[in-house]
């Protein structure tokens, strides 16, 4: 296994991810990126470092975080994208999104999440899946499809409003190229057509049972990069060191970028996933001990 990249929180600008209310200005967060930036170049000076993917696409905010000294503490910049699901812009306008970004930092932009669901209709989805590779193919250094499988509906989305999102909340649950089931959907075998120049982002919940089943389908479908997540929260639960070891050994065959996120309910300001932590060193804490384990 090559962990080829570590990302530092994930949509920091979303406040399903980050709560900016209690953060105003993102300065907490700033001050979290660059502490636990240089405790990672203390454990692994070349390993490469991105700041956690945007959503949505937000020169703005980019702009703060270089203001902030963040974006001189990583190595790349990240952006989400889907305009087939929940963003106010067409698919046809990705590159003068990536130009947006590309205005402002001379790093390279990866395309860390793009998808579309299939909550209309499996072709809407295939046709997405066309048109992105289409446009980000070539244009960007890194893109990771979101996802291999469709959300299992016994579980919930990672999203804060939950069912008062009405048909926003419920299409997390169709973004796979699998069903909850295991049966492919239409865009599989279109999947395959792009593989390797498309990775995938598969998030793994703590003893996901799907671990063994989505090692054998990127090596089937031929996919060489693989963006996942360690979660800060996860690694209070009893088991954690097990079950993070067991998660890692089954990767070995791919190239990760590892993901560090999420607030333990007792390390944050509010009792929350979202919430910014009390003590930033916690979390740098954290992510030197991840990357001098598995990077």
């Amino acid at each position: 296994m090559t962990v080829e990249a570590v990302m530092l929180w994930n949509e920091p600008n979303n406040l399903s991810h980050w709560d900016f209310g209690l953060d105003p200005d993102w300065k907490t967060y700033a001050s979290m990126v660059k502490l636990a930036s240089a405790e990672i170049r203390r454990e692994r000076p070349r390993l490469t470092q991105v700041l956690g993917g945007i959503s949505p696409i937000d020169a703005a905010f980019v702009q703060n975080m270089k203001q902030k000294g963040v974006v001189d503490a990583v190595d790349v910049i990240a952006v989400h994208g889907f305009p087939f699901d929940w963003n106010h812009w067409q698919v046809g306008e990705w590159p003068e999104k990536i130009g947006e970004v590309r205005a402002i930092t001379d790093l390279p932009i990866w395309v860390s999440e793009v998808g579309a669901s299939t909550f209309g209709s499996e072709e809407v989805q295939d046709l997405g899946l066309r048109r992105m590779a289409e446009l980000l193919i070539g244009r960007v250094e890194r893109i990771h499809w979101y996802s291999l499988h469709d959300l299992p509906r016994a579980w919930p989305a990672t999203t804060r409003h939950r069912e008062a999102e009405g048909s926003s909340y419920y299409r997390h649950f169709y973004m796979g190229l699998l069903r909850e089931d295991g049966t492919p959907k239409r865009a599989l075998e279109t999947f395959r057509d792009y593989t390797p120049e498309l990775g995938i982002c598969q998030w793994l919940h703590f003893l996901d049972h799907r671990l063994d089943d989505t090692v054998a389908w990127l090596r089937r479908l031929g996919v060489k990069k693989l963006r996942t997540g360690l979660s800060w929260a996860d690694s209070h639960r009893p088991g954690a060191a097990e079950w993070f070891d067991r998660q890692m050994k089954a990767l070995e065959p791919f190239d990760v970028t590892l993901t560090f996120c999420f607030t333990p309910g007792a390390a944050g300001l509010r009792d929350d996933h979202t919430s910014p932590p009390k003590n930033v060193e916690e979390f740098g804490e954290f992510c030197a001990r991840m990357t001098r384990r598995y990077c």
